[in-house]
């Protein structure tokens, strides 16, 4: 009979990097409130950087809640979650933006 898995192995191949996207989306559902999540493409190439199996740990993100211009869309709001890029994790902090 096989060990059973624990939750500190590494996934393998695509599963790994859907979880990784799947994170993402649930996060920015979490925090912007909007079931409707799309991801930047700069993001997407972020994630697949290091190819199918080594996903980044950590990636910095900026969420920025967008009024959906689609007319027959159930939801009026959208998330777009974009890139930011950082040379180290160490003393980050959340800034919260105004866009006018």
């Amino acid at each position: 009979m096989a060990p059973a898995k624990k939750g500190g192995e590494k996934k393998k191949g695509r599963s790994a990097i859907n979880e990784g996207t799947q994170r993402i989306r649930k996060f920015a559902m979490k925090e912007m409130g909007t079931p409707d999540v799309q991801i930047d493409t700069r993001l997407n190439k972020a994630v697949w950087a290091k190819g199918i199996k080594n996903v980044p740990y950590r990636i910095r993100v900026r969420l920025s809640r967008k009024r959906n211009e689609d007319e027959d869309s159930p939801n009026k709001l959208y998330t777009l979650v974009t890139y930011v890029p950082v040379t180290t994790f160490k003393n980050l902090q959340t800034v919260n933006v105004d866009e006018n």
